[in-house]
């Protein structure tokens, strides 16, 4: 059963690309387009960072994860290397979870 759901949702991923391979040009040269499309990495990686902060399973949680990134987003805004925002923020998870 788990090879037909691999088979199934390899064929959707490369229907999926073949589909916007396939768009005419000038649906792609529209403005609104232009400036959307850069967007959609960011809000899929902001979904992912929320969706895997504060879910645990089926619930929704507020553990030691939520004041690491709070750190992680400090160290963003006072433009740390991007190594310092990842260590800061994963020893404020182990200092958290150790006290």
């Amino acid at each position: 059963m788990i090879w037909a759901g691999l088979l199934v949702a390899s064929a959707a991923c490369y229907g999926l690309k073949l589909a916007g391979l396939s768009l005419p040009p000038r649906w792609l040269q529209d403005a609104r387009i232009q400036r959307t499309v850069p967007l959609l990495p960011v809000a899929l990686l902001a979904a992912l960072i929320a969706t895997q902060t504060f879910s645990s399973g089926q619930h929704l949680v507020l553990d030691v994860r939520a004041a690491a990134l709070g750190v992680a987003v400090i160290a963003v805004l006072l433009r740390a290397p991007f190594l310092v925002v990842i260590v800061s923020a994963a020893a404020t998870a182990a200092l958290l979870r150790l006290l």
